[in-house]
């Protein structure tokens, strides 16, 4: 690997770091990222907060492998011991929001698309995606921009995985149910009570186990979160609110779970949104193949990220550890920035050069 891209990547996560950038309100970063690229040549594109570029000799009738990882932060958690926009190297460590997850992964992979951008030997085009709102699951990331990245035919996910796999995730669906029942007063044998009609239903969410459990990811997980009923002690309530949390695999598409759930229950039951489905990819892919030559292990991950929106083949893996994302006075090791840049290099060349 080239010095270069390493104290080029780091600089770039240096002022990443200095730049608010939540959820939403992350254009200073985009701008910030669309120079650093032009600054060496490459030409950009832009909408909303989410930056791409393709590599210098794109063929449209070549396949294309996405790097996609995002430059939007949580808020600072209230117990940061310094200013969390301030980036500072310390015992090795470089703290600042942003800095794990996923800024580390970020730079790291825009390190390996300059790296790759005008290599002329390549099987496949390469496209970059600096993308945000990914920490809120945002229509304005990745989402929005997807069509116009061409045909992309497997993905790099950046995010937090101390290089290792994962080639699995979770996906996400959360319920809204409402249990219906009859007003009457306390006192008095009458009405029909909404919370007793809801706990039969909220106690098959708490035991049932889905008959098919993914290999890497394990069972389906189904957790009643919110409960709302009731306005005053006397009224018995005619109806009981309460919300699901389903933790999806791959051993399901959305749409049978929630049929599986409306067969069983009585409340009614809506989802919010499908769109965080779950995702896997063979281990004989090629990528996946390299990987584990690298040395590198395959796991599942419990957490979604934006593989959840990229309906192909695609893995997770990133410098860092997720164990430290949202966290007070996160930090990235320097080592693993410089790890991180050589194994994604290392990872894709024996899949995408000729």
């Amino acid at each position: 690997m080239n010095n270069t891209l390493y104290q080029d990547a780091l600089s770039l996560l240096r002022q990443l770091i200095s730049i608010q950038s939540y959820s939403r309100e992350e254009a200073g970063t985009a701008e910030a990222i669309a120079q650093f690229l032009q600054a060496r040549g490459v030409e950009t594109h832009r909408q909303e907060n989410n930056v791409w570029a393709f590599s210098q000799h794109y063929n449209p009738t070549l396949p294309t492998v996405l790097l996609n990882s995002h430059h939007d932060t949580v808020k600072p958690h209230p117990s940061w011991t310094f200013d969390p926009f301030t980036p500072m190297v310390q015992d090795g460590k470089l703290h600042g929001l942003g800095s794990n997850d996923a800024g580390g992964c970020l730079v790291s992979l825009i390190a390996t698309f300059l790296h790759f951008y005008d290599r002329q030997d390549l099987k496949y085009n390469v496209v970059l995606a600096a993308t945000a709102e990914e920490e809120i699951s945002g229509k304005n990331g990745i989402e929005l921009i997807y069509p116009q990245l061409g045909a992309v035919e497997f993905a790099i996910v950046g995010e937090p995985t101390q290089m290792h796999l994962a080639v699995a995730e979770k996906g996400l669906m959360v319920l809204d149910c409402v249990a219906h029942g009859q007003g009457g007063h306390a006192a008095r044998e009458e009405g029909i009570n909404a919370i007793y009609e809801a706990l039969p239903d909220m106690e098959w969410f708490r035991t049932y186990r889905f008959p098919r459990e993914s290999s890497f990811l394990g069972p389906v997980k189904m957790s009643v979160t919110v409960i709302q009923a009731g306005s005053q002690h006397n009224v018995v309530p005619d109806h009981c609110k309460f919300t699901v949390d389903v933790r999806l695999t791959d051993a399901y598409p959305p749409e049978e779970v929630l049929r599986i759930i409306r067969a069983h229950v009585k409340s009614e039951v809506t989802p919010r949104s499908t769109r965080l489905r779950p995702s896997s990819i063979d281990r004989n892919y090629p990528i996946v193949q390299s990987g584990i030559r690298l040395g590198r292990n395959l796991y599942g991950s419990p957490t979604t990220s934006d593989q959840a929106l990229l309906n192909i083949p695609s893995v997770k893996i990133g410098p860092g550890d997720s164990a430290r994302s949202h966290t007070a006075d996160e930090f990235i090791y320097l080592s693993e920035l410089e790890e991180g840049i050589a194994l994604y290099i290392q990872l894709l060349t024996p899949v995408i050069t000729a």
